[in-house]
């Protein structure tokens, strides 16, 4: 196989396979890129990567010709537990313990002053898959939320971004990335909400609730950036993605706020790339996540009216801030570590404990550590592992006014394969 036909190959697996089950910053994941999983996930002022679509499309004017394909195994341990409640008192974990989530990126130099790309990538995810007992809700064996089948949601957003970059001068570019964006969705076990008319506004029991089997939405977003040298030792980048509207999830109108939508947040970063030493580079990003702009993920639970209504209920998570730090250190001419701290606000507070048993999106640290090692002058390898340590979320269970603990921890370990042309 030559290597247009490998190139094509391998951009289509990432397609087929890209299932995310990401639950870092958010639900966003911590970072785009083997290499920039590595350093925390800072990478808006890095030039040394085929991710420009995800990190700052500007970046690609200064890439070259580069593939990149790679595969993460995320490991999420996520549970639930009540107390106080008699029967209703329980702990369960989430089964799925792994996923496997794919990345490609490509870039190419089309002249001097202008670069095109392709990037393949999990936007982010959360999934969850609790047992159908373990509780006694009063109508016999239930799930952790009191339904009668397995509890848990699948989310999965996949993001092909295309990049156009121009370089303004030797030293500075503007790039863009339209974000073609698929997910799809499934939820079960939420029957007590489905037949519940204190949370569907109805009689009869919804049917667009739960337990529908999964379902797609697509939309139409972008990502604009820009980068430029400050000094000779000193870069600085910036990107910008409004809000994606995404199409409705039907069989889950009555589930999210505004019949089924699920759009993604808006999101920005900006931060530098610090040539500390010829062997030392030094980046620092800051990244904001506006969660609580979209209804079926900011709306409080507890604010009052129906499931999937116009300002229905959500999970009541609140916007983010997110700092990334990371280092590069060239120990010689084939091997380069890096190192990296990533750190976020969480979004989600006691009063939604509840809801967020299916969503648990706790995690406020990362820790990274990765390398590269070049294969030759052409291809190199690169690895990467996170570490976040556990956080817990407590507050009062809208099922029955006690005590509710949520908790989630995280690793991951991931190896990308790079080719210069």
């Amino acid at each position: 196989m030559n290597k247009n036909k490998a190139l094509r190959a391998t951009a289509m697996a990432s397609v087929l396979m890209s299932g995310a089950a990401w639950a870092t910053d958010g639900y966003f994941p911590h970072g785009y890129g083997m290499k920039a999983l590595g350093m925390g996930g800072a990478s808006v002022a890095m030039t040394d990567n085929a991710f420009a679509g995800p990190n700052n499309p500007a970046t690609a004017a200064f890439a070259g010709n580069r593939y990149e394909l790679g595969v993460n195994l995320f490991m999420p341990d996520r549970g639930a537990s009540r107390t106080g409640a008699s029967g209703m008192n329980g702990d369960a974990d989430s089964a799925s313990k792994s996923f496997l989530v794919p990345e490609f990126g490509y870039n190419r130099q089309i002249s001097s002053d202008t670069a095109v790309g392709l990037t393949v990538y999990g936007n982010g995810g959360m999934n969850t898959d609790y047992p159908a007992t373990g509780i006694d809700c009063g109508q016999g064996a239930a799930n952790m939320l009191c339904g009668n089948t397995k509890l848990g949601v699948n989310l999965m957003q996949l993001i092909i971004a295309p990049t156009f970059a121009y370089k303004l001068s030797d030293t500075s570019a503007i790039g863009v990335s339209p974000l073609l964006v698929y997910q799809q969705f499934r939820a079960s076990g939420l029957q007590a909400f489905a037949g519940n008319p204190a949370w569907t506004g109805q009689s009869t029991y919804s049917t667009n609730t739960t337990d529908n089997g999964n379902d797609s939405s697509t939309g139409l977003g972008v990502r604009v950036g820009y980068t430029a040298a400050l000094s000779d030792q000193v870069r600085m980048g910036a990107s910008y993605s409004p809000r994606t509207n995404m199409s409705k999830f039907k069989k889950y109108s009555q589930l999210f706020a505004e019949g089924g939508d699920f759009d993604i947040p808006e999101n920005y970063v900006f931060g530098l790339a610090i040539q500390a030493t010829p062997a030392l580079m030094l980046a620092v990003d800051y990244q904001r996540i506006n969660y609580s702009k979209v209804k079926a993920v900011g709306n409080s639970m507890m604010q009052g009216g129906a499931l999937g209504a116009s300002n229905g209920p959500g999970f009541g998570w609140s916007d983010v801030d997110v700092v990334k730090l990371g280092a590069e250190w060239k120990y010689d001419t084939k091997l380069t570590l890096r190192a990296g701290y990533n750190h976020t606000n969480n979004p989600v507070n006691g009063t939604n404990v509840t809801f967020n048993i299916i969503a648990p999106g706790v995690i406020k640290q990362h820790y990274t550590a990765g390398l590269t090692y070049a294969l030759d002058n052409k291809s190199e390898l690169t690895m990467a592992y996170m570490y976040a340590p556990k956080n817990t979320v407590t507050g009062t269970s809208a099922l029955s006014s006690t005590p509710e603990t949520i908790r989630m921890s995280q690793q991951s370990l991931g190896v990308q394969y790079g080719w210069k042309f």
